[in-house]
C-alpha cells in the first residue's frame, strides 16, 4: 500500500500537507500528495526544464560544437562593435621575449643552476639560450614603443581605428597591451584555452580580452579588422601566424594588408624567402607581400603609407 502523507488532527486543513504541494493543481491533491511533490520538486531541479543558454551539460556536448563556435563568433564581435573599434593592428611575437630584468634574472638563475652542476650539457645550453634572449629583450622595447605610437592618435570615443590586438599572452604579446596601455588606450587581447596554465598579461583593456576553445574563430577575429600585421622575433606559434597571414594574402582571401617582419637579421636567418623564389615555389611578386622593419617609428610609417596608396576593401 502507497504511504500516506502524515497530517496532524486539529492544526488546520493545510498542516498536514508537505510545502512544494503550495505549487501543485488542485487535481492531484485526492493522489499520493506526497510522493506527487517529491516528483515536482525532481522536475523543477532536472536539467532538462532548465532554459537551454542555462544548462552548462548541454553546451559541453560534443554534439554543440557549432553552437559554441558560434558564440565564439559572436560574443567578441558584439563587443569590439560596442566599442566602436572600427580597425586593428596585430602584433605577434615570442612570449619567451620578456622586458631586460626579467631576462637578466634568468640567465642568473641558469648561471646558478650551471655552478651546482659543472659539466651538465643541457644547464650551459641553457646559459647559452638565456644570453640570447637578454640580447632580444630590445624587442619587447620596441614592441612597446610601437603600440604606444600607433594607440596614442587614433582612438576617440565615435571611432577607434588601429587598435593594437594580440594573442593576450605573455612576452611580445604582454609589451604591445602595456604600450597602449602606457598611453591611455585600450588593446585587444585573444587568449586560447591551452591544456597549460595560461592567463592573460594584466595589460589587456578589460572588456576586450576574450578567451577562445577554438583557434579557428580566434584566427578570424584576428583578420577580420586587420589594417596591418606586425611580426616580431618568435617561435612555432608566430611563424604559423605569419604564415597563415602571407597565404590569405597570397589567395586573396583577406583585406589588402601591411604585412611587417620586425628585425630583418633574426627573419633572414630564420627564412629564407629568396630561395622559395628562386627554386619556383612562389612567385618572384609575393616576396612584394611583406617588408621588413628595424624601427617602431619606421614599422609605423610603412602602415600609414601602405594606407595612403591602398584603397580599403574589407569583405
Amino acid at each position: 500500500m502507497a504511504k500516506k502523507a502524515k497530517t496532524n488532527a486539529g492544526a488546520g486543513p493545510e498542516a498536514g500537507v508537505p510545502k512544494a504541494c503550495s505549487i501543485l493543481p488542485d487535481t492531484v491533491l485526492g493522489d499520493d500528495v506526497a510522493l506527487v511533490a517529491e516528483n515536482m520538486e525532481r522536475i523543477l531541479s532536472a536539467p532538462s526544464y532548465s532554459l537551454a543558454q542555462e544548462d552548462p551539460a548541454l553546451l559541453q556536448r560534443v554534439e554543440m560544437r557549432g553552437v559554441r563556435m558560434l558564440l565564439e563568433l559572436e560574443k567578441p564581435e558584439l563587443a569590439l562593435q560596442a566599442d566602436n573599434i572600427e580597425s586593428t593592428v596585430i602584433v605577434f611575437g615570442g612570449t619567451q621575449i620578456v622586458e631586460r630584468h626579467a631576462a637578466e634574472r634568468r640567465l642568473s638563475e641558469a648561471r646558478r643552476a650551471a655552478q651546482a652542476a659543472p659539466g651538465n650539457r643541457r644547464l650551459n645550453r641553457e646559459i647559452e639560450r638565456s644570453t640570447r634572449l637578454l640580447d632580444f629583450c630590445r624587442y619587447y622595447d620596441d614592441a612597446r614603443e610601437f603600440a604606444r605610437i600607433v594607440s596614442i592618435d587614433n582612438q576617440c570615443e565615435d571611432k577607434r581605428d588601429y587598435v593594437v590586438v594580440t594573442g593576450g599572452g605573455p612576452g611580445i604579446m604582454e609589451a604591445a597591451n602595456r604600450g597602449a596601455f602606457d598611453v591611455g588606450c585600450k588593446s585587444i587581447g585573444l587568449n586560447i584555452k591551452l591544456p597549460a596554465e595560461q592567463q592573460p598579461n594584466p595589460f589587456i583593456t578589460p572588456e576586450l580580452c576574450f578567451q577562445f576553445k577554438y583557434f579557428a574563430l580566434r584566427k578570424f577575429h584576428f583578420i577580420l579588422r586587420a589594417a596591418a600585421v606586425v611580426l616580431f622575433p618568435g617561435g612555432f606559434g608566430t611563424l604559423d601566424e605569419m604564415f597563415e597571414t602571407l597565404t590569405l594574402r597570397q589567395t586573396h582571401r583577406m583585406q589588402p594588408v601591411p604585412i611587417i617582419l620586425y628585425g630583418r637579421d633574426y627573419w633572414a636567418k630564420v627564412i629564407d624567402f629568396q630561395y622559395l623564389a628562386d627554386c619556383g615555389v612562389i612567385a618572384d611578386h609575393h616576396l612584394d607581400l611583406f617588408t621588413y622593419a628595424e624601427t617602431p617609428a619606421e614599422a609605423w610609417q610603412q602602415i600609414l603609407d601602405f594606407h595612403a596608396r591602398t584603397p580599403a576593401a574589407v569583405e
